[in-house]
């Protein structure tokens, strides 16, 4: 497959560690460069990128070759530029959240459609190497029939709280705590949420939690916090036979980014040590449950192949719709205190 000419937008957090490494690390990718205006962030790019270009707009990206765009940018700026960057021709592939509301998530995947334009939107939780082990766990019957998802995005660092850039904790880690759950058992029928706003300067919500009642049956109970001292486990799901409980806060492929390592040089990219699985607990007992690898490596070479049109995106756009919905719903509730329905998807 020819390489796809892909840039990256922004060259933040997220595009400096969980974007440009993976891009590069991609032979289905061709990295052309990023697009930002910001002296400090070019030099800091080229530290880390040499050879590769700085531009000053989409439209100047778009002039160089590029046949597709990674949106890393503040939350409230993702619709607007997402929508500019498909009107270029621009494949691409938008951060979470994906927008501040459903409305404006649905608006922008009509858009796409309509100009028959790939859109992706970068849920990589998806390819976290504990949820991939819930989901063979789930898909093998070893925990019977699912009943209850309980999964936590949790932290202390209440001062400064949640980036301004993630829109507060429903909209940051309530993207991924929704969407997994989503994935997992459907559309949830109810909603219930409460939320806490930062005691400090963001003013934003720092602490938040979400019941959902699944079509199906199962509730999931979601949390996310930058206040609570005491995290609980990552993931606990109860079905009919046993109970799975991951301890461990989060996988370890953030880290490994963060700390420079690149997928391209590991080659044991996404493996979880003994001490880091999780365990199944039946009858009073428990043992460990291998986990899954990490594969956060495998979602570029997926949006190549949906860009050459040989595979579907990796994350369908109306999938972020779906969650954009839920967390309306969790809003609506946390502020009339009361459960609301649900939001079933619908394209």
């Amino acid at each position: 497959m020819t390489p796809v000419r892909l840039g990256l937008l922004g060259f933040g957090f997220g595009g400096r560690f969980f974007h440009a490494p993976l891009i590069a690390s991609a032979a289905e990718c061709e990295f052309l460069g990023v697009v930002t205006r910001s002296a400090q962030r070019r030099t800091e790019f080229s530290e880390h990128f040499p050879g590769h270009a700085a531009f000053d707009s989409l439209e100047d990206l778009a002039a160089a070759g590029a046949e597709a765009v990674t949106i890393s940018t503040p939350a409230a700026t993702h619709v607007e530029l997402t929508q500019r960057a498909l009107r270029l021709g621009l494949a691409v592939v938008c951060d979470k959240p994906f927008a501040l509301d459903a409305a404006s998530a649905r608006e922008t995947t009509q858009l796409a459609q309509e100009l028959q334009r790939p859109l992706t939107v970068y849920q990589n939780r998806r390819w976290d190497s504990d949820f991939l082990t819930v989901r063979k766990a789930l898909a093998g019957g070893v925990l019977g029939d699912p009943t209850r998802f309980e999964s936590r995005f949790e932290r202390y660092a209440p001062d400064p709280g949640p980036p301004a850039a993630g829109g507060g904790s429903l909209l940051d880690f309530g993207s991924h705590l929704v969407d997994q759950a989503l994935v997992l058992f459907g559309p949830a029928i109810s909603v219930y949420a409460e939320m806490h706003t930062s005691d400090y300067a963001s003013a934003l919500d720092d602490d938040v939690f979400v019941a959902l009642t699944h079509a199906g049956g199962v509730r999931s109970h979601l949390w996310g916090s930058w206040r609570q001292s005491a995290p609980g486990p990552r993931y606990r799901v109860t079905g009919t036979e046993a109970t799975y409980v991951v301890v461990p806060d989060m996988d370890s492929q953030e880290h490994r980014l963060v700390a420079g390592e690149s997928p391209a040089t590991a080659s044991d990219w996404g493996v979880e040590p003994e001490n880091r699985w999780g365990r199944v607990f039946r009858d009073g007992e428990s043992e460990p449950l291998p986990s899954e690898r990490g594969a956060w490596d495998t979602f570029y070479p997926a949006f190549a192949a949906a860009v050459r049109g040989e595979a579907p995106v990796p994350v369908d756009p109306w999938d972020a719709v779906a969650t954009a919905e839920t967390l309306d719903a969790a809003r609506r509730s946390a502020q009339a205190g009361q459960v609301v329905p649900g939001a079933p998807r619908s394209r």
